[in-house]
C-alpha cells in the first residue's frame, strides 16, 4: 500500500537474522523509522550492511523484560520475529530448550507492547504448530489440533502459546495483533550452519563443501512448499497494511515437492554429478508439509512470485559470491 510505512515508528526483533533483515530492509525503503532489537545469538550485523546508517540497532537480550520495555518504547508497531531457531536434529535433541527459550522471548515482548501502551503487534507463528498428520494442503483451522509435529514438538508448542498470548492480549487488552504462520521459508542470509539450517541451507553447504556422496536425512519421499523470504516478507507486510488484526494467516507458496527431487534440482543448480545416500535411519520430519493460503490470497491479496528454481538460484549465486567459492567440482 504506497505511502503506508512511511514515517511509521516500527520494532523489528530479530532483525539483523534472515528473514528479519530482508524484513528491515525493505520497511525502510517503504520510509519507515525503524529500530532493529536483536541479542546476534543467531544474526549478524552484516545482514543490514545496506541499511545500518538509516535504522537504530540495540544489541540487547529480549528475555530480559527491563530490555524489551526500552526496546518497544514509542513505537506505532512492535513486529516479533526474534527467535532461537535450529535443524531438525538440534530440535529433537533440544526439545526444552527450544520451547523455554521461546516462550520467554515472545512473552516478553508482547508483555513489554502492552506495558508501553503499543496498539498494533505482529506475532510470528510457524508452520511448526500443525501437527504431523494434518490435511494438506493445511488450513489455519488445524494450528491447535493433535500436538505438533514430533520433531518439532517443543518449538511448536511455543508458538502456539504466543498465538494464545495474543488472543488473550487482544480480548483483556485491546492490543491489534494479526499472527503469521511462515511455512518453509529460504533465501539469502538464511543459516547454513548445520546444527541451524534446514534442508535448502544445509544441502547448499554439503553440495558446496564437496561431500560426495550426499547424505540427506530421511528417505527422500517427504514433501515441502518453499516460500522464498522476499515472498514471505511480501506477506507479512501486506498483513499489517491491510489492517487484518485479529486474523491468523499461512504465508508459503503451492509448489509442492518431494525432498529428493529437491535434492536434484539443486545438484542440477550446481552443474555437479555427486551421488545421493538416504539416510532412513534419520528422521526426516514430516512426512508432508503445505499451506492452503487461500485465506491469505482472498483477505491481503497475498500472492507469491518466486519460483523455486528462481529461487534455488538466487540463493546459490549468493552463497558462492559471500564464501568466493567458483566451480563446484563434480
Amino acid at each position: 500500500m504506497p505511502g503506508f510505512w512511511k514515517n511509521k515508528n516500527v520494532l523489528v526483533t530479530g532483525g539483523a537474522g534472515f528473514i528479519g533483515s530482508h524484513l528491515t530492509e525493505r520497511l525502510v525503503q517503504e520510509g519507515a523509522k525503524v529500530k532493529v532489537a536483536d541479542s546476534l545469538e543467531n544474526s549478524t550485523l552484516d545482514n543490514l550492511k545496506s541499511c545500518l546508517n538509516k535504522i537504530e540497532f540495540l544489541k540487547l537480550d529480549l528475555k530480559d523484560i527491563n530490555a524489551c520495555c526500552g526496546a518497544v518504547r514509542n513505537a506505532d508497531i512492535v513486529m516479533h520475529l526474534a527467535a532461537k531457531v535450529g535443524g531438525v536434529g538440534f530440535n529433537v535433541k533440544h526439545q526444552g530448550t527450544m520451547f523455554t527459550a521461546n516462550v520467554l522471548l515472545n512473552t516478553n515482548v508482547m508483555e513489554a507492547a502492552r506495558l508501553e501502551g503499543v496498539k498494533d503487534y505482529l506475532c510470528i507463528s510457524s508452520a511448526c504448530v500443525y501437527p504431523r498428520y494434518c490435511t494438506i494442503p493445511t488450513p489455519e483451522e488445524e494450528g491447535f489440533k493433535d500436538d505438533p509435529e514430533p520433531t518439532n514438538f517443543g518449538y511448536g508448542w511455543s508458538k502456539r502459546i504466543a498465538e494464545i498470548q495474543a488472543k488473550a492480549y487482544e480480548q483483556e487488552f485491546g492490543m491489534r495483533v494479526v499472527i503469521i504462520r511462515p511455512y518453509n521459508s529460504y533465501g539469502p542470509r538464511d543459516h547454513f550452519e548445520l546444527d541451524k539450517a534446514h534442508v535448502i541451507p544445509a544441502l547448499i553447504h554439503k553440495i558446496a563443501g564437496g561431500q560426495d556422496p550426499l547424505v540427506v536425512w530421511g528417505d527422500g519421499e517427504q514433501t515441502r512448499a518453499f516460500v522464498y523470504v522476499s515472498d514471505l516478507v511480501n506477506g507479512i507486510m501486506l498483513a499489517v497494511e491491510k489492517g487484518a488484526f485479529g486474523e491468523v494467516f499461512n504465508i508459503g507458496t503451492t509448489e509442492e515437492i518431494k525432498i529428493k527431487d529437491l535434492v536434484t534440482l539443486i545438484i542440477k543448480l550446481f552443474s555437479s554429478k555427486i551421488k545421493v545416500n538416504f539416510d532412513s535411519a534419520h528422521l526426516g520430519g514430516q512426512p508432508r508439509r503445505n499451506a492452503d493460503i487461500s485465506k491469505a490470497k482472498r483477505m491481503l491479496g497475498y500472492s507469491p512470485k518466486v519460483s523455486l528454481e528462481e529461487g534455488l538460484g538466487e540463493t546459490i549465486i549468493w552463497y558462492k559470491q559471500k564464501n568466493n567459492i567458483g566451480e563446484i567440482k563434480s
